[in-house]
């Protein structure tokens, strides 16, 4: 099965099987929905920026930084699913067009190219570091944060023709993921230091939210391959499964977070008794 070179599964299953009208559907939709989201939430970071004290404020223009990226690549992203299957009439299915652009995972992985330093660099602007030092943490978080994208990026390439290949790049990957983890884990930790109990909840649920979301990308990558290699997900379900467990994840670990983030500087703002500007 090597028609189509190192595409991604998809097109393999886009060429094959074809998409039932359901499966297609869903996928534009969440993928719609997708850059919605980050549409809307860049107009919230806008919006309440002035809501916390001048010294947070920076973590909220990461949050803007962020949702005008995730936008802009995930419209990108969506008009790619768009184009790339054409609807069979005869089959009632959708499948991989002759000529145009196959389908292509790399606009997520360029999107976070850009957006998990900025995620990372985020809360560094909200908590204070009691023990670690602040250029360390952002150097590791950039140098980790850029090389598991990195490698996970060339790795997805790889996810139907060599499977050894596609799994030593997402075992690298998954490194320097773990890594990500124990810093964030120690930022947090130090940041609920001193702070207001009901901030300190706040950060404890963002470490939650962290976890949880997080580790939806590597289910997500694997999906191809769960329950067994090209059986198991290596269908319309495991297209959908993806695309539905990378939006889901885009929206916590970005939105929602952010959203957090913004929620902790306001109770600190408050604390240290600012009042928001008019």
């Amino acid at each position: 099965m090597n028609e189509l070179g190192n595409a991604n599964f998809e097109n393999y299953i886009g060429i094959n099987q074809g998409f039932s009208e359901m499966g297609y559907q869903m996928v534009s939709h969440v993928l719609t929905l997708g850059y919605a989201v980050m549409l809307a939430a860049l107009f919230y970071f806008i919006l309440t920026i002035k809501s916390v004290a001048p010294k947070y404020r920076i973590s909220s223009v990461l949050s803007v930084v962020v949702m005008v990226s995730a936008f802009l690549l995930l419209y990108a992203q969506a008009n790619n699913w768009t184009s790339s299957f054409v609807f069979d009439r005869a089959q009632g299915k959708y499948f991989l067009g002759n000529g145009t652009d196959l389908f292509n995972n790399g606009y997520r992985y360029l999107n976070w190219l850009i957006d998990v330093p900025m995620l990372l660099f985020q809360i560094l602007f909200v908590v204070t570091l009691t023990k670690s030092n602040f250029n360390s943490i952002r150097n590791q978080f950039w140098f980790s944060g850029s090389a598991m994208i990195i490698t996970g990026y060339i790795g997805q390439f790889y996810e139907v023709t060599d499977i050894t290949a596609f799994a030593v790049w997402g075992a690298v990957s998954t490194a320097f993921f773990f890594h990500i983890l124990y810093l964030m884990s120690k930022v947090i930790r130090e940041g609920k230091e001193g702070i207001p109990l009901k901030a300190q909840k706040v950060l404890g649920g963002i470490w939650t939210l962290f976890l949880i979301s997080w580790f939806l990308y590597p289910g997500a990558y694997l999906m191809p391959h769960l329950f067994g290699v090209e059986g198991g997900l290596f269908n319309e379900a495991g297209v959908v499964g993806r695309q539905m467990t990378y939006t889901i994840a885009d929206v916590c670990s970005k939105v929602i977070y952010g959203v957090m983030l913004t929620y902790v500087a306001q109770i600190l703002s408050a604390e240290e008794g600012y009042v928001e500007e008019r």
